[in-house]
C-alpha cells in the first residue's frame, strides 16, 4: 500500500473521532455542573383540595441566598413526573445537563396525570407550583420546556401565562388542539369534554391562535415523518411569529419522526436562555 492510500485511511479514520471529541467540546454540560438528587414534593392543590406531585432537583452547590431561574419539564403522554427526571433519551438528559451547567432549579410536575394535556386543572397546578417556588426561592426567571404532549402543554400555558413564563421549548408538539385528533378520550377527559361540545375551550388552549400572547422567546422541534404528533400546526405557529418578528426558532427535521436528539434539544434552550437574557437587556 503506498503512502498516499495510507494518509487517506488514517484520515478516514480519524475523522469520525474528530468530529465527537468536537461535538462533546460544544455540547457536553460542565463536568463540575450536576443536579441534587431528587426530592418528591408533595402539594395539595388550591383547585379541588387534591394531592398532587413534583420533582425537584437543585443546582450544586446551591445557596438560598441566591438567585436562580427555574427549567419546569413537562413529561409526555402516558409518562409521569420522573420521565424528566431518569429517562437518558436526548429530549430529558440535555434538560438536566442544561438546568445543571445555568445554575437552574430543575422541576418536573405531574401536571394532574399521565395523560394531561394541560386542562385547567393542570393548568392551576403548575401556577401554583410556579407560585410556591417563588416564596420559598429566589426566582429570576421561570422555563418551561417539554416533549410530545409536554411540548404542546408547555406551549399551551405559555400562551396562558405570558407573565409567568421567560422562554418556552417545544420538542414535537401539537399547537392545534381543534384538528389534533389523537389521544382523545384523555384530552376530553382533561378539557371537561369533546371540542364539539366546548370548542372555546378547545381553541383557549391551541397556541397557534394567540400568536399575540407569545412575548418570551419560542423554541420548537418537528419531525417531518411524525405521524403521532403531526408538524403542521407548530410548523404554522412558527410562521406567524417570524411574521410577528417574535424571537424564534424552528428546528425541522423531514426524516426525524416522534422524537428530538440530545444536539437539537439543547440547541432550543439555549435559544430561549440567550434570547431571554437578550430581552431583559433592552
Amino acid at each position: 500500500m503506498n503512502r498516499y492510500m495510507q494518509n487517506r485511511l488514517q484520515i478516514c479514520f480519524l475523522l469520525p473521532l474528530i468530529c465527537f471529541l468536537m461535538f462533546s467540546v460544544i455540547y457536553a454540560a460542565d463536568p463540575e455542573a450536576k443536579l441534587s438528587a431528587p426530592q418528591e414534593i408533595a402539594f395539595t392543590a388550591h383547585c379541588d383540595q387534591s394531592r398532587q406531585h413534583y420533582v425537584l432537583m437543585l443546582p450544586q452547590p446551591f445557596h438560598d441566598q441566591q438567585a436562580h431561574s427555574v427549567l419546569i419539564a413537562l413529561h409526555g403522554h402516558g409518562s409521569d413526573r420522573w420521565q424528566f427526571v431518569k429517562e437518558m433519551r436526548g429530549e430529558c438528559k440535555a434538560a438536566r445537563d442544561f438546568a445543571a451547567k445555568h445554575q437552574m432549579l430543575y422541576v418536573s410536575p405531574d401536571y394532574r396525570a399521565r395523560t394531561s394535556w394541560m386542562g385547567p386543572k393542570a393548568e392551576a397546578d403548575l401556577v401554583q407550583i410556579i407560585s410556591n417556588l417563588k416564596k420559598q426561592y429566589q426566582i429570576r426567571q421561570v422555563y418551561l420546556c417539554g416533549g410530545s404532549m409536554g411540548g404542546s402543554s408547555s406551549l399551551t400555558f405559555a400562551a396562558l401565562h405570558p407573565d409567568l413564563v421567560a422562554g418556552v421549548a417545544a420538542m414535537n408538539p401539537t399547537a392545534n388542539h381543534l384538528e389534533y385528533d389523537k389521544f382523545q378520550p384523555a384530552i376530553q377527559a382533561s378539557f371537561g369534554g369533546t371540542k364539539q361540545e366546548i370548542p372555546l375551550e378547545y381553541k383557549k388552549r391551541s397556541a397557534e391562535y394567540w400568536p399575540e400572547k407569545f412575548t418570551m422567546p419560542v423554541s420548537i422541534s418537528v419531525g417531518g415523518k411524525d405521524q403521532l404528533v403531526p408538524p403542521e400546526s407548530a410548523r404554522r405557529l412558527s410562521q406567524i411569529l417570524k411574521q410577528l418578528e417574535k424571537p424564534v426558532l424552528l428546528i425541522d427535521r423531514p426524516e426525524q419522526g416522534h422524537s428530538t436528539s440530545y444536539e437539537d434539544t439543547y440547541s432550543l434552550l439555549e435559544f430561549m436562555q440567550k434570547q431571554s437574557a437578550q430581552q431583559k437587556q433592552r
